[in-house]
């Protein structure tokens, strides 16, 4: 029988990570959390769950997925945000395909909630991420934000989706613009593309087009247009945060 290590990243995620451990009970190893250095216990929650913690300084997505993937030890890894949850359903599926493999990772369609609402459009649904792999034969891109799993052998498609909450209070989604457009406008000026004042205004106003009507974030209804507005602004920050560094080097 197959093996499966889980691997979950957090910092100040104590709110998230204790259901987000329960969900992911059918791990066949010890499931494995690295502490990113936060303040609010979440590595005391996780320790208390009895699952393995790891203190690591966090220098991006990217780089601290692969140092929890190299303490993963089974056939298998799945890896788990901790305001992500595992339904039983997907449990199920997760079993069979690693019993029955017809691929070497396996994407699953992640079902996103924003104030609330589950959110089946603003490009937010499906939206398929790459979770289950086998061990050695994927890792993560070295992205500092929306990092990605890169597998080497053929990837196929789960049906059943992965629950994910990671805003419930609008407070949230505006920390979370912050900390990202941050993020995002650092890998902007490290890779050295300059960006002009004006790309800001005009991305961040194509942003809500896009996710209001050309993605049906209509269809969402007040959430929709929250979150659409969010997405406008955190593409906007991210512009102006790089044009601000790009002019002071």
């Amino acid at each position: 029988m197959p093996r499966l290590s889980v691997i979950v990243i957090a910092k100040n995620e104590a709110a998230n990570i204790g259901a987000c451990l329960d969900s992911v009970a059918l791990a066949d190893e010890r499931i494995v959390v690295v502490d990113g250095g936060g303040t609010d216990g979440t590595a005391a929650i996780a320790a208390a769950k009895g699952v393995r913690v790891v203190e690591h300084a966090f220098a991006g997505f990217g780089a601290q997925k692969n140092f929890a993937l190299s303490l993963a030890n089974g056939d298998w890894v799945f890896s788990i945000d901790a305001d992500e949850r595992v339904t039983p359903a997907l449990a199920a599926e997760i079993a069979k395909a690693m019993n029955e493999p017809k691929a070497d990772g396996y994407e699953m369609p992640r079902l996103s909630s924003f104030c609330g609402r589950q959110m089946r459009h603003s490009g937010w649904y499906p939206d398929y991420v790459l979770r289950l792999f086998r061990r050695g034969r994927a890792r993560f891109s070295d992205d500092r934000v929306h990092e990605r799993v890169i597998c080497d052998g053929p990837v196929a498609r789960l049906a059943n989706d992965l629950l994910h909450t990671p805003v419930l209070r609008l407070e949230d989604a505006l920390s979370r613009m912050d900390r990202y457009s941050t993020a995002g406008a650092a890998m902007t000026v490290a890779r050295g593309k300059r960006v002009s004042f004006s790309s800001g205004i005009t991305h961040g106003l194509w942003s809500f087009f896009r996710t209001y009507i050309l993605r049906g974030g209509f269809l969402d209804g007040r959430e929709g247009f929250l979150l659409a507005v969010a997405n406008a602004e955190g593409t906007y920050y991210r512009y102006m945060k790089a044009w601000l560094a790009g002019r002071n080097r």
